[in-house]
């Protein structure tokens, strides 16, 4: 089973906790973009070649703090739903319709593993799991 970085997920929250404020801001479509690409890089199974992630393997080398591998696929799953936000910001921003419900939520959740260790799509993904569990024993 594979393994993530913790403090390098909490960098990459952090990074799109930023490029979400910005974009909350300025309303560049160009991040929306950035991030539904990065998003489905790192959903699925091509994060060598993700941006965010290059960009806090860098930044890792910096800092003085020891690292905690995390279990993946919940990590794996949350990054798809990271795409799902930043492919309907897409949508809204081309159908003119206010996305700032939407641009809101993702950077809270980002916010929430960034600065909290909190991963919302870890325990919507765990949940999953023990439920799907359960109804296969019954």
């Amino acid at each position: 089973m594979k393994n993530a970085s913790q403090n390098k997920i909490r960098i990459i929250a952090f990074l799109v906790f930023a490029l979400t404020l910005i974009f909350l801001f300025s309303n560049f479509i160009l991040i929306p973009i950035f991030l539904t690409v990065d998003f489905a890089l790192r959903g699925f199974n091509a994060g060598k070649f993700s941006i965010l992630s290059l960009i806090s393997s860098k930044i890792i080398k910096f800092l003085p703090y020891a690292d905690k591998p995390v279990f993946f696929p919940p990590k794996q799953f949350a990054a798809k739903i990271g795409l799902v936000f930043s492919i309907s910001l897409i949508i809204f921003y081309f159908l003119n319709l206010n996305s700032i419900i939407i641009t809101s939520i993702l950077a809270f959740f980002a916010a929430m593993e960034a600065f909290l260790n909190i991963c919302m799509g870890c325990i919507v993904f765990n949940k999953y799991q023990e439920m799907k569990i359960k109804y296969l024993k019954n």
